[in-house]
């Protein structure tokens, strides 16, 4: 077999720290023990390991070359696995954009007070939800109260709960059309400039009055009616300048660059002794770097608190981009944009997702399909499972195709042989 090195053959700094301190951590910690964290660090801990499954490839022409890929566990908590997550993310993205419509882009945070009440419930679907549609309804009442008319808006809502530092910091970005549909007259109206301004006042009475429903709590109450008085201009909510890219491929990295990616990225990790983890990171006020040093077990809880809890969907399309009335939004869309005398630009084009061939090229310049000795395109040879064995052998499937040849032979049938990749198919003599 090749011994060609991995694209992902460095020493997973990320990695190495949960191999060596997992255990020692969730039983210093029991009540991360759990199924939820459980699962994804182990599965990124077997993430590239042929003891997990693999496919192999074989070049047919010469047989000198073989290589083995190993399953990646495609999680978004697993560093190496981050890459295919975005290129994920931007397909799905882009196929929910529609032609001609401008978007913005805006994050809407938590006061820092209210943080320890979502990390404590940070197993609730039900809260991270709710706060997500939140987000999307104080949009849609800031664009209505605009235009002074009441609008139907398209928002694609993510929830991110890290900060920059690692710390539990629950945000919301989103992706929001410049401008809305009247329902009633299925009239298209843009956006244009607004004061900025109204987005804190309205994001402050949305999330508050939300809280209050939500929790219906008397702590919670005087939590909140607190926090109305400390902070009287609104709440923080920050909104990118200009429009995002118009590019599906332009506008969908934007977002993915803030919200699909782990809490921290590998070249951050500056040292690691066995006791201690040393990062940098960003700071959103000095716009400068920040270094931590932490103990070990600080850092891994950092990490995994922000694994979101099994099947939830951290983003959300509402209004025009929700999925089951999106064709129809669509079509009303377009005829707005004409009416009000707007060029509706090319139809944005969906990026298909991208398989392992295609990214190792993107990254190591070279096709790893390609024999290094003959340069043929190899093929599929094995593909194995550690639950159901061995799903695919060529050789295998080759003996079976000469058995039916056998078979088809002794018959009073004829065959036609197929070219490479083709399908066998049996002509028999017809009665005269």
């Amino acid at each position: 077999m090749s011994d060609r090195k991995s694209i992902n053959s460095d020493v997973d700094v990320f990695k190495t720290i949960f191999n060596d301190h997992w255990g020692g951590f969730i039983e210093a910690h029991p009540q991360y023990n759990i199924d939820q964290y459980n699962d994804q660090v182990q599965k990124m801990l077997g993430c590239k390991d042929a003891s997990n499954g693999y496919s192999e490839y074989i070049c047919m022409h010469c047989g000198r070359d073989r290589i083995r890929i190993p399953f990646s566990c495609k999680s978004c908590f697993c560093l190496s696995c981050s890459k295919q997550y975005v290129d994920n993310f931007v397909s799905q993205v882009s196929a929910m954009l529609h032609t001609g419509v401008i978007y913005r882009h805006i994050v809407l945070t938590l006061p820092e007070q209210l943080r320890p009440m979502f990390f404590k419930e940070r197993f609730s679907k039900d809260l991270l939800s709710g706060f997500m549609k939140c987000g999307s309804e104080c949009l849609e009442d800031v664009v209505s109260n605009v235009k002074r008319k009441t609008l139907k808006i398209g928002t694609i809502v993510v929830v991110q709960t890290h900060g920059r530092s690692g710390r539990y910091n629950p945000h919301l970005h989103i992706i929001m059309t410049s401008g809305g549909i009247c329902a009633e007259r299925e009239r298209w109206y843009d956006l244009g400039y607004f004061k900025y301004e109204i987005i804190h006042k309205k994001w402050q009475y949305h999330l508050f009055t939300w809280l209050k429903g939500h929790f219906d709590s008397s702590e919670v109450n005087r939590l909140v009616d607190m926090l109305w008085k400390e902070y009287p201009n609104g709440l923080v909510a920050n909104v990118s300048k200009g429009s995002v890219p118009d590019a599906c491929r332009g506008l969908a990295g934007y977002l993915a660059k803030y919200v699909a990616s782990p809490p921290i990225a590998v070249r951050r990790i500056i040292s690691y002794d066995g006791e201690t983890v040393g990062y940098w990171y960003k700071d959103h006020k000095t716009k400068s770097k920040k270094f931590e040093k932490v103990a070990v077990y600080t850092f891994i809880g950092r990490m995994v608190q922000h694994i979101m809890p099994k099947g939830f969907q951290r983003i959300r399309y509402y209004g025009l981009e929700a999925t089951k009335t999106y064709k129809k939004w669509s079509e009303v869309i377009q005829k707005g944009i004409k009416r009000i005398g707007r060029i509706v630009k090319g139809a944005y084009q969906i990026v298909k997702r991208k398989k392992y061939r295609e990214r190792y090229q993107e990254i190591s310049g070279k096709d790893p399909m390609i024999c290094q000795y003959c340069e043929a395109e190899m093929e599929l040879m094995e593909i194995w499972h550690p639950k159901y064995g061995v799903l695919y052998d060529i050789f295998s499937t080759l003996e079976e195709v000469k058995d039916e040849q056998k078979e088809i032979d002794r018959g009073s049938g004829y065959s036609v042989w197929p070219p490479a990749g083709g399908v066998q198919l049996p002509l028999f003599k017809m009665s005269s």
